[in-house]
């Protein structure tokens, strides 16, 4: 059995060890600061609403024009085919 013993783990005494890093106290965070508020009125919301609105209604009618000119090339495209079959 003296041969199996070699082969069993050696254990240390004090199994944790001394930490090597000390932590020093160190100063309260600082307070954060919050974002300035801005005052909001009735005519910034108004402003607001209204351009909104206006970029809204510039994208939908950007839309719109994109759809129709696919929509008229597709149709002179068949119509120039036609033209060339005959």
């Amino acid at each position: 059995m003296e041969g199996q013993a070699v082969f069993l783990p050696k254990y240390p005494e004090n199994p944790t060890p001394p930490s090597a890093h000390t932590h020093a106290p160190t100063d309260p965070a600082p307070a954060r600061r919050g974002l300035a508020s801005l005052p909001v009125d009735e005519k910034t919301v108004v402003a607001l609403l209204v351009g909104g609105v206006v970029l809204t209604a510039l994208l939908a009618a950007v839309a719109v024009t994109a759809i129709s000119v696919a929509v008229a090339t597709v149709v002179l495209r068949s119509l120039l085919r036609d033209q060339h079959r005959r």
